[in-house]
Parts: structure tokens; C-alpha cells; sequence
């Protein structure tokens, strides 16, 4: 258990700062065709969260960790598929905008859980 932690925690790590560089491309707004790469990607932060998260539980580690893992990791594929629907005029910085701590905060997550 503990190998398959640490290779999802470095997974993580890696696929986590090449998704804030792919985000910042994104945010120039140059850089469209690679949405499905950053969506891809994200998936698969969420996928490791997920395993983290039943690795953690199967481990003892705090119900409310792992119940908030599991629910962050539905949140932020949801907000990251329908942000363009969401305030999609002038508003829509306010999504994207909020999209960033959403991410952040799964890598952040899947972090704790791998240390605990």
C-alpha cells in the first residue's frame, strides 16, 4: 500500500504542476486545442484522489479526510466540464477565476492523504 501511495502522490505532483502551466496557457486564451489534455489530466488527479482516498480509509485515516476527498473529487470535474456554461459573459473570470483553488485544493487534498 505504501508503494502505490507514493506513486500516486509523485503522480500527482507532476501531473498537478503541468496542469497549472496548462491552465495559465488556457487563461491566455492561445491555447483552446489543448483543453482535452488539460481535462485528461484532470481526470486523472481525480482518479488518484479517489484511490487515495480508499487507500487512506482502508488505513484509519480520518473519516472526514477521506469523506472530503470523495466529495471534492466530484466537485471539481464538474465545475472544470460546465465552467463554460457557467456566468459565460463578462462574469466568466469569476469561474475560471475559481476554478484554480477547486484544482488546487484536489492536489492539496491528495497530498494529505498520502503523508496520513
Amino acid at each position: 500500500m505504501l508503494k502505490t501511495t507514493t506513486v500516486l502522490q509523485f503522480w500527482v505532483r507532476g501531473i498537478g504542476a503541468i496542469m497549472i502551466v496548462l491552465g495559465l496557457l488556457l487563461w491566455s486564451g492561445n491555447f483552446d486545442r489543448l483543453i482535452p489534455i488539460h481535462m485528461l489530466l484532470g481526470i486523472s488527479i481525480v482518479l488518484a484522489l479517489w484511490t487515495l482516498a480508499a487507500l487512506g480509509a482502508v488505513a484509519g485515516v480520518a473519516r472526514g479526510l477521506v469523506a472530503l476527498a470523495l466529495v471534492w473529487g466530484l466537485i471539481t470535474p464538474i465545475l472544470g466540464l460546465t465552467q463554460t456554461r457557467l456566468l459565460p459573459t463578462s462574469g466568466h473570470w469569476l469561474i475560471q477565476v475559481l476554478h484554480l483553488p477547486v484544482g488546487l485544493g484536489a492536489i492539496g487534498q491528495a497530498e494529505t492523504l498520502a503523508r496520513r
